[in-house]
């Protein structure tokens, strides 16, 4: 019997329109925008200068602290201001603007498909070229990598789990990563056992990827400790807890981390970019980005350079559709619409989905009819429909004791309202709430 989580979930249309298609190399563009804000924590500082002559891999932005993340170059050429700039979410944020001129990477970083399996550096040393490369999670949170290896005083890994589920409907990024570069997921696995001071990972894979599961089940014979485990097809599969739990039947309690169970959690994106960083020398100034949608003539799974403008993306796979009538960014339970297809590729931009008009228009709301599906999918066992209401009221203190912080925002509850209520909106703002009661408590 396959494993899966025991609370909730929901079965989207899976849409995945490029299971087939083989990871093609976008050209670099013209001019580049790197935002300096790229995952969880404090922003990274600018240490580059208008008129600097910059080579790919080279580091542009420094860390802001111990949760913060390196920012590297992903072209070479030069430097033609730093500015404010409207990033995905519309907010103007710092960001620096390259002028492409050829593509000539930091010696430092070595090139070529080879493959390289001996790794002969220390825990130490791996989580320095880890935090030196600026990886973060690649899955879609975007936290600093170096930091989920560190766990806190007290606490050890007992176990590393690699997601291979990418249970978000259309994006299928990680799924060929897996096909293509199984090997180097592999060697990235070992590399992370190493720095945990673990002898036993898992790869989680949804059991609508045969294909994967049958290769790095082959594959893993060859390294100890190493194994994959096929999962039953339901959403929010890949989320953090929900793998756990699927996994190892660990249930992460209320307000607390993976580690609390022993598990930490990686996406194999994230476990390819450690691959890259401890073995190559190579920063994370690149990913791969599912580019897909219905009406779009001919969708991609594309390696990108960061801070390339998605219209680039859209325009190699055949441009925008006459009927779009939005942009996302992500997958469409968890992304995010974007105000503009000049907004550029981060870290964390795991796909672009183009959606016709007919997918995009919200519905008439019609009042709650007490129908309890919404509890009865919430993968954390909430209640969304009176989060949803003690958010309209701004009764933030009852909604932070209703455990809104919870909330993994995978939308499974707005996805099976037969009111077409928009119960993830007003969670995210109580949530946003309760984060800001938080920090005011703190600072008295």
């Amino acid at each position: 019997m396959l494993k899966t989580f025991p609370k909730g979930g929901v079965h989207p249309p899976e849409n995945k329109l490029t299971t087939d298609k083989q990871i093609e190399v976008l050209p670099i563009p013209k001019q580049v925008i790197i935002p300096i804000a790229q995952h969880i924590g404090a922003p990274a500082k600018v240490i580059v200068n208008k008129k600097d002559e910059i080579k790919t891999g080279q580091i542009i932005a420094e860390s802001g602290g111990f949760v913060s993340a390196n920012i590297h170059s992903s072209v070479s050429g030069t430097v033609l201001r730093i500015d404010n700039i409207a990033d995905a979410s519309g907010y103007k944020r710092t960001a620096v603007v390259i002028n492409v001129e050829g593509d000539e990477w930091d010696e430092d970083i070595e090139r070529g498909e080879s493959l390289k399996k001996e790794c002969n550096f220390g825990k130490n040393e791996i989580l320095k070229k880890i935090q030196d490369a600026g990886i973060v999670g690649l899955g879609g949170a975007t936290f600093p990598t170096h930091v989920k290896l560190l766990p806190p005083k007290g606490m050890k890994a007992e176990v590393l789990i690699i997601n291979g589920v990418e249970c978000e409907p259309y994006l299928t990024a990680d799924h060929r990563l897996m096909l293509e570069k199984g090997e180097e997921i592999l060697i990235g696995t070992e590399i992370l056992m190493k720095a945990l001071g673990v002898n036993k990972a898992v790869i989680g894979i949804e059991n609508n990827k045969p294909d994967v599961i049958s290769y790095l089940t082959s594959i893993s014979k060859n390294y100890t400790g190493i194994s994959v485990v096929a999962l039953k097809i339901k959403y929010p599969q890949g989320g953090e807890k929900q793998l756990i739990k699927a996994v190892t039947g660990r249930e992460v309690p209320s307000g607390e981390l993976p580690i609390f169970v022993g598990a930490v959690v990686h996406n194999v994106g994230t476990v390819f970019a450690v691959y890259e960083a401890v073995q190559k020398n190579k920063p994370l100034f690149e990913r791969i980005v599912t580019v897909t949608g219905k009406s779009l003539a001919d969708p991609k799974n594309l390696l990108v350079r960061i801070g390339t403008p998605v219209k680039d993306l859209i325009e190699f796979a055949g441009g925008l559709p006459e009927d779009t009538g939005k942009v996302i960014s992500g997958g469409p339970m968890m992304g995010k619409a974007l105000n503009s297809t000049e907004s550029t590729v981060t870290k964390g931009t795991s796909g672009i989905l183009v959606l016709p008009k007919t997918d995009s228009k919200r519905k008439e709301i019609k009042p709650c009819i007490r129908c309890a599906k919404c509890v009865g999918v919430c993968p954390m066992g909430l209640e969304p429909f009176l989060l949803m209401t003690l958010a309209e009221k701004t009764l933030y203190e009852r909604i932070e004791k209703e455990d809104v912080t919870d909330c993994i925002e995978c939308g499974s509850c707005s996805y099976i309202c037969p009111s077409d209520r928009p119960l993830l909106d007003y969670i995210r703002l109580g949530k946003s709430a309760v984060g800001a009661l938080r920090r005011a408590r703190s600072m008295k």
